[in-house]
């Protein structure tokens, strides 16, 4: 199994959002970097961890477990000319961008970006990285238990 930090922005998914979804499943749209995109394709798979990370609001942090509860697939938004995440150079029949759909499990926390890095435990973690802006990283199992069992 593999882990993965997956930032959302709360006003677009929150972790409620997400909890009150059918099946509290949700597709993880609007992911335009490439290697975000191919950790997707690429490494993620059905069953692996997530950490639900609320990014860009007032408390970034950790606010949740979920689940990756699919394999990828294209992301409808990048054909969608209304949509922020259109992409006009992707073609339905070579798409560039992907998604999983994630399930979210539970709530925690939140644990802030500060009590992270006040964690020695956690040093390595990603997120921690100065400059690090991807929207998924991977985690490391160490790391995983340290902010599952503290939650």
């Amino acid at each position: 199994m593999n882990y993965w930090l997956m930032k959302s922005e709360p006003d677009e998914v929150s972790i409620d959002d997400a909890l009150a979804a059918t099946n509290a499943t949700v597709p993880w749209t609007g992911v335009r970097n490439y290697q975000a995109r191919n950790f997707m394709r690429d490494a993620m798979r059905i069953g692996d961890g997530v950490l639900f990370y609320h990014s860009s609001c007032a408390e970034p942090g950790v606010v949740g477990i979920a689940r990756v509860a699919s394999g990828p697939y294209p992301d409808p938004t990048q054909f969608d000319p209304r949509s922020p995440y259109h992409d006009p150079a992707s073609r339905p029949d070579a798409p560039r961008w992907l998604l999983v759909d994630v399930q979210a499990l539970r709530k925690i926390g939140p644990i802030t970006l500060p009590q992270l890095r006040s964690r020695p435990e956690l040093d390595g973690l990603l997120v921690l990285k100065k400059g690090n802006r991807l929207s998924i990283t991977p985690v490391e199992p160490r790391h995983w238990d340290a902010i599952v069992s503290g939650a």
